[in-house]
């Protein structure tokens, strides 16, 4: 029987050969997960791995390798991410493991052809048993798998969007095999995807159906969720509009069917609730944080939403509000990953962290770096009770400091005589 209280979610995800993913990298996921580092670091392609598992399995069809050009992430080639070693020589395989919050895992290796990707292998662990599965390029050959230590040879593997399975009554393994297959699956479909580009606010958006899954990325969902918790009087409407208001935003929100097929999207320029302007009319924030508002309520304890630059185009003020929206979603369960250049909201989670609001073992902070080869590494932080982080990496703060002192040089010496700034 499921535990509501602590529903299964995605603990970890490690990668290896995938970008500039050269040596394997942990990346613990935590209910509040804080992704920091230089441009091209490799904080989204910490995630892709997963976004593309998550397409194929929503593609309309069931192709047997992965959905390289989807709605999550677009490439034409593998060539676009596999890893280069050392002396350039481009890599033809590469894994990622997801770890679920149970204690089990599982891990999925790939291998690139000249035009698809296939899963060439599987390892699934589930408490004291392991479901070890192996196939070569030719989708229908047979393969191997083992139960245990147990070597079976007479059975399929077959492939499906991306995960491994066994023939269908080829044995009393397969349909144990599913049901627990199903359950990573299950976790890779609900993840919620805002990406970094949503877009120009419309005048008019279609109409969708709302529900617990959202595929595609989440933009899309966004007008038609509003309306349906508008329509059934669902505190989440409410709670939209409160943290809209934190935000300094705006206080009113709503939803309008223009149509069968269209809805807009109303703001409130003044307090004045009757004073509601279309959202292409003001500023570009309220557009862009939406999404993320919207996803954070519509998730389910356990769900992961996946954030890309939340605090884009979003007032000082508003970015540190921001982070108690993330740490009210992080306490209700949900696991919230933020990619985030804003060094705004990482100190207002920390304060956060010194004020008691979120617990220091729900956030975690990675880092990351690439060294001299190319190769991103993934230094990951743990905050104590005061929101610190101890040993860390050149932080945000430090170039605002040094941003700040060559400034404060240049005003010094600005205001010194001429022949004193001559001889400077």
């Amino acid at each position: 029987m499921a535990d509501e209280k602590n529903p299964p979610a995605i603990s970890a995800i490690s990668i290896k050969g995938f970008k500039s993913f050269l040596d394997e990298q942990r990346i613990e996921i935590r209910p509040l997960t804080l992704l920091a580092g230089a441009n091209s670091s490799g904080k989204s392609s910490a995630i892709q791995p997963l976004l593309l598992l998550k397409q194929t399995l929503e593609a309309p069809f069931a192709p047997d390798s992965l959905l390289l050009d989807g709605p999550n992430v677009r490439f034409t080639s593998a060539r676009q991410f596999l890893a280069r070693s050392e002396r350039s020589e481009l890599s033809t395989e590469f894994f990622v493991m997801i770890e679920d919050s149970r204690g089990g895992s599982l891990k999925s290796d790939f291998e690139a052809t000249t035009l698809s990707v296939f899963l060439k292998s599987s390892v699934l662990i589930d408490g004291e048993k392991e479901f070890d599965l192996r196939v070569g390029r030719n989708p229908f050959s047979k393969g191997v798998y083992k139960v245990g230590g147990s070597r079976i040879w007479d059975a399929r593997v077959t492939r499906d969007r991306g995960f491994l399975g066994l023939e269908p009554n080829s044995c009393e393994t397969a349909f144990e095999l599913l049901e627990k297959r199903s359950h990573y699956i299950e976790l890779v479909r609900a993840v919620i995807h805002v990406p970094a580009l949503r877009g120009n606010p419309a005048r008019a958006y279609r109409t969708s159906a709302v529900g617990s899954h959202f595929p595609g990325t989440f933009e899309n969902y966004v007008a038609s969720m509003i309306l349906a918790w508008q329509t059934a009087r669902d505190f989440r409407f409410q709670s939209l509009r409160s943290s809209f208001f934190a935000l300094g935003l705006t206080e009113h929100v709503r939803s309008k069917a223009i149509d069968a097929t269209q809805v807009e999207i109303l703001v409130g320029r003044l307090s004045d609730k009757n004073d509601l302007v279309n959202i292409a009319d003001v500023g570009l924030g309220v557009s862009q944080v939406l999404p993320v508002l919207v996803a954070l309520l519509a998730a389910k304890p356990g769900q992961l939403v996946y954030l890309e630059h939340p605090e884009i185009h979003l007032h000082p003020r508003a970015q540190q509000a921001l982070a108690t929206v993330l740490a009210d979603a992080a306490n209700r369960g949900v696991r919230v990953v933020a990619e985030t250049h804003s060094p705004i909201l990482l100190l207002a989670v920390q304060t956060l962290v010194a004020e008691g609001k979120i617990s220091p073992d729900k956030v975690m902070l990675h880092w990351f770096q690439q060294d001299a080869r190319g190769a991103t590494k993934v230094t990951s932080g743990e905050m104590d009770q005061l929101g610190a982080y101890g040993d860390w990496p050149e932080d945000f703060g430090e170039v605002e400091a040094a941003v700040d002192n060559r400034y404060l040089d240049a005003v010094e010496l600005k205001a010194l005589p001429r022949k004193q700034r001559a001889k400077k």
